[in-house]
């Protein structure tokens, strides 16, 4: 089984984690980014910092981050980002430079961050995680759908450890493609249970059944056919009916954070995390609904024998 030892934010206005369960969240809030410090920041897009922000913070939660260096070894932690608009600007910029200028006008350090997977690179660089490395930005479902994968490497003996990051940013190019967009990333850790007991660590919540069908009602009905009482339910970007949440407590991050595409899931899983941690009663839900998939995810108290969270 796997579970949940850390969690970061990099979101304005949500100084923690845990402030993801209220119901707004503070105006006016610092740029998360302006922790940041160090070479080749200048060369790095917002996604990439935003997401070195959540990263540092989740890994420094689970134990596994010290000064300096890691706790255990690098090779036994991989990393998968979820972003469907991360570099995008980049992209764009290239783009454009190369029809107006020639290949010969773009910038030698620009030209690798045009990469998909800059961020998830940038990560395993910065913090020496030398595992497994995946990126994923396959629509709305992407952010459960990375929680899925980390979780899948842990069981197929890939990593012990995985660093999940849900990153979105916002700027004139993503404005322009699809409206307003939450800015901010999210973070969180898994382990096997096996590699946090032998370290010591204690868990915030233990990884659930996880789905992905075509309809939303499929998903959640998989994940919860053994995930008894639900306590909490992440809803989807296009929320159920009444009917359907009955019984259960529902928190809406999309109405808190606005609309957070690739980054929701993960965002979901650490809110999640944060209410079981504080002893929250049940399972957590966390469902994503977009018009060709649907994905859902379920995650219950930490086991006993690794001890709860912080």
């Amino acid at each position: 089984m796997t579970v949940i030892t850390g969690v970061g934010t990099a979101i304005g206005g949500v100084a923690r984690p845990a402030d993801l369960l209220l119901t707004t969240t503070t105006p006016g809030g610092e740029d998360p980014i302006t922790g940041l410090s160090g070479r080749g920041l200048r060369y790095k897009d917002r996604a990439t910092k935003l997401a070195l922000c959540a990263g540092r913070d989740a890994l420094t939660d689970a134990g596994l981050l010290l000064d300096p260096g890691l706790a255990v070894p690098g090779e036994s932690i991989g990393v998968v980002v979820s972003s469907n608009f991360g570099n995008v600007d980049t992209v764009c910029a290239t783009v454009s430079t190369i029809a107006e200028h020639g290949y010969g006008a773009t910038s030698p350090m620009m030209l690798p961050a045009t990469a998909s997977n800059v961020t998830a690179s940038w990560l395993a660089i910065s913090f020496g995680l030398r595992g497994v490395n995946l990126t994923l930005c396959n629509g709305p479902t992407s952010g459960l759908d990375a929680v899925y994968w980390a979780g899948m490497m842990i069981d197929a003996g890939r990593a012990r450890r995985m660093l999940v990051v849900g990153v979105e940013p916002v700027n004139e190019v993503v404005t322009h493609l699809v409206g307003p967009l939450f800015d901010g990333a999210a973070a969180l850790v898994l382990e096997s249970e096996e590699a946090a007991r032998e370290r010591g660590a204690g868990s915030l919540a233990r990884l659930g059944r996880y789905a992905r069908r075509e309809t939303h009602d499929e998903a959640v009905g998989h994940v919860l056919e053994q995930a008894g009482p639900v306590g909490l339910w992440c809803l989807p970007e296009q929320p159920p009916t009444a009917e359907e949440t009955a019984g259960a407590a529902t928190h809406d991050l999309t109405a808190l954070l606005g609309r957070c595409s690739g980054a929701l899931g993960v965002v979901q899983c650490v809110a999640g995390a944060s209410w079981l941690s504080a002893g929250g009663d049940g399972a957590v839900l966390a469902s994503v609904n977009a018009s060709d998939a649907a994905a859902a995810t379920v995650l219950t108290p930490a086991p006993a024998t690794a001890g709860t969270g912080r």
